[in-house]
């Protein structure tokens, strides 16, 4: 090879090493999310970039209130929040978070036979997990009333899917 060849081949690297110097980083994947109602409980879309790391948590009844009473499980309120926090430690151990979740499917019973369900409920305790000031993010949801659930007075059942981008 000509000495000139090299010489040329070493300007143009020079060159590039310089350009990419000079640009800066692409900015990081991030998940989008919209919202249709100027003050909405919940997200219209979540849009994953490729790449996206995604994981499918279970639905997941309440807790008894108190162990010693096994079969009382609270009110629709109270089942959401045992739901969600069991929700949140269950994430948090494995190293995510609530702001992570990007859908959920909720299953309502109503309290009282030929009721309807208590979305105002769910929603009351919902809000204190999603857009907050210390968890603004909020996932895209749907709210469905149910028959029944596994047990006679289970009145919630939540399951969700969380993603990180990449």
């Amino acid at each position: 090879m000509q000495k000139s060849t090299l010489a040329s081949i070493a300007l143009v690297l020079a060159s590039s090493d310089a350009a990419q110097a000079k640009s800066p980083p692409a900015p990081k994947p991030v998940i989008e999310r919209t919202s249709a109602n100027p003050a909405p409980v919940i997200s219209s879309t979540a849009l994953l970039p490729v790449g996206s790391k995604i994981l499918y948590l279970s639905g997941s009844t309440a807790s008894p209130v108190d162990p010693a009473k096994p079969d009382d499980f609270g009110d629709t309120a109270t089942q959401t929040k045992s739901i969600l926090t069991k929700m949140k430690a269950q994430l948090e151990a494995m190293g995510w978070s609530m702001g992570d979740i990007v859908k959920m499917n909720v299953f309502l019973v109503a309290p009282e036979a030929g009721g309807r369900m208590d979305a105002p409920g769910m929603n009351s305790v919902f809000k204190t997990f999603f857009g907050t000031p210390e968890q603004p993010n909020k996932p895209t949801r749907s709210t469905v009333q149910v028959a029944a659930l596994g047990r006679p007075t289970t009145l919630v059942e939540i399951e969700a899917i969380a993603a990180k981008a990449p």
